[in-house]
């Protein structure tokens, strides 16, 4: 696999951005390992991982419990599978939030008997439950069979792709341009017909940021109302934390291995010591 390139954004909001995310519980999933599991690069979920979740999940009938069965999975994974693009992007969205908040219902016989069960695809009570997976540089195969798209950072939970990032630099040389602005259009244009709508089919969460601003919004939001992200729940002192946990060695060497040395020299030595957050590096 070639090695990802050296750039601005690389070290100013690429790998900050996935470190983060690593500290706050996600686990990194390395594009190589996240293309097979997406079985090539026409596909959008890690369907091993939400197989895997599903497993786990169970169904009282008269008193008992009952996993799932091997039918109900394949039932839930196939309808996960196909978001309806046909009806247009902003209603495939939408049956795939319907999906994630009231989950998916199935039909299950036990004792011959046959019985309907609501399957939650994400459990809301108890977050840390689910599994958090971060991948970068996703690359899909658009919809016209052309040309392939890179979202810098997709966030998956139990795999399915609720969260994509662009990372850009912070200053573009044009004082007229806002790096942050042209990560927001790359997000609209993706959503294009033949772009790669299939991932935002499932996306519930988009942001653009650079080393000192941020804007989020969701599927189908006009460019205006794209919104500046603030944090009304975390202090000061709560973010430095996060931002400064030294990552353990595993996420650390995982994050590193298939980048450049000058990249690997550079945050190697970044994280041996601490970040200052200053009131900028919030925005």
């Amino acid at each position: 696999m070639n090695q990802a390139p050296s750039t601005a954004e690389i070290y100013s909001s690429h790998v900050p951005a996935l470190a983060t995310l690593v500290t706050l519980g996600w686990r990194y999933m390395p594009p190589a390992e996240c293309l097979a599991a997406r079985g090539g690069p026409q596909g959008v979920l890690l369907a091993p991982v939400l197989v895997e979740e599903l497993r786990r999940r169970t169904f009282e009938y008269k008193g008992r419990t009952h996993p799932l069965s091997i039918n109900a999975i394949d039932q839930i994974v196939r309808e996960l599978s196909s978001p309806a693009l046909n009806e247009g992007l902003l209603t495939a969205n939408e049956r795939i939030y319907n999906a994630l908040t009231l989950g998916v219902t199935v039909t299950e016989f036990v004792d011959g008997k046959r019985h309907s069960v609501t399957v939650p695809i994400v459990d809301w009570a108890r977050p840390l439950a689910n599994r958090f997976t971060v991948t970068e540089e996703l690359e899909l195969l658009a919809a016209d069979g052309i040309h392939s798209r890179r979202p810098d950072v997709v966030g998956y939970v139990n795999g399915i792709p609720l969260l994509v990032i662009e990372a850009k630099r912070p200053d573009s040389g044009n004082p007229n341009k806002a790096m942050v602005d042209e990560g927001i259009n790359q997000m609209i244009r993706n959503q294009g017909q033949d772009e790669i709508p299939q991932l935002f089919a499932y996306a519930q969460l988009l942001v653009s940021i650079g080393m000192t601003d941020g804007r989020y919004g969701t599927t189908r939001t006009p460019r205006k109302f794209w919104a500046r992200w603030r944090e009304e729940v975390l202090d000061e002192a709560h973010f430095k934390t996060v931002k400064n946990r030294a990552l353990e060695t595993d996420p650390r060497e995982a994050l590193l291995r298939h980048r450049l040395s000058d990249v690997k020299e550079h945050f190697i030595s970044l994280w041996s010591g601490e970040q200052e957050v200053t009131h900028q590096d919030r925005l």
